[in-house]
């Protein structure tokens, strides 16, 4: 097959001289001024569509804690923690390290002696994944209790640091707080 025979120059452009011509700089330009744009809105996409994802992830589990905890099922509740000895449980001025004495904490707490769980709500849930791969998210919220056999209304602030693991989003750091109880006349 014979060489292909060279094309003639464009009219607005000088007899080449090895270089690339004007017509050929506007053009490599041009493809430039849409694949960049179009490059960065499609990695910009990528991190939504991740943290999107992340964000409806960690709800689901948030909301299986809630609806498991109103069943009085804390094994359903404790299954959105992640069930590894560095997990780490804040409240008052007190750490509990672990997922087993995290589990111990909430049954001493609402499970011993008659003591009943409650109705839980989570509200005011804000969720911020974090990272471009969005792999943890960090969670802020108010939850609140309310006891069929108490007028108590306990609730509180919380945030939580939750990660994708290979079982799925988990708990890995609770921070919860509880407010004053109301005052009595």
């Amino acid at each position: 097959m014979p060489p292909p025979l060279p094309l003639p120059p464009l009219p607005d452009s000088p007899p080449s001289r090895g270089g690339p011509t004007r017509r050929q700089w506007v053009v490599v330009a041009a493809i430039f001024a849409v694949v960049v744009p179009l490059a960065w809105a499609a990695g910009k996409f990528v991190h939504w569509s991740a943290a999107y994802t992340a964000g409806a992830a960690v709800q689901s589990v948030l909301t299986d804690q809630q609806d498991a905890w109103n069943r009085g099922d804390l094994d359903g509740f404790m299954a959105g923690y992640w069930a590894d000895e560095r997990l780490t449980f804040s409240s008052g001025d007190t750490v509990t390290r672990g997922w087993q004495a995290t589990m111990d904490r909430y049954r001493k707490q609402y499970q011993s002696d008659g003591k009943e769980m409650g109705v839980l709500a989570f509200t005011d849930v804000e969720i911020e994944p974090l990272g471009p791969d969005a792999v943890a998210a960090f969670v802020r919220g108010r939850w609140g209790l309310v006891f069929a056999k108490s007028e108590e209304k306990p609730n509180g602030l919380f945030t939580l640091v939750m990660r994708k693991t290979p079982a799925g989003w988990k708990v890995v750091h609770d921070h919860t707080s509880a407010a004053e109880p109301p005052k009595k006349n």
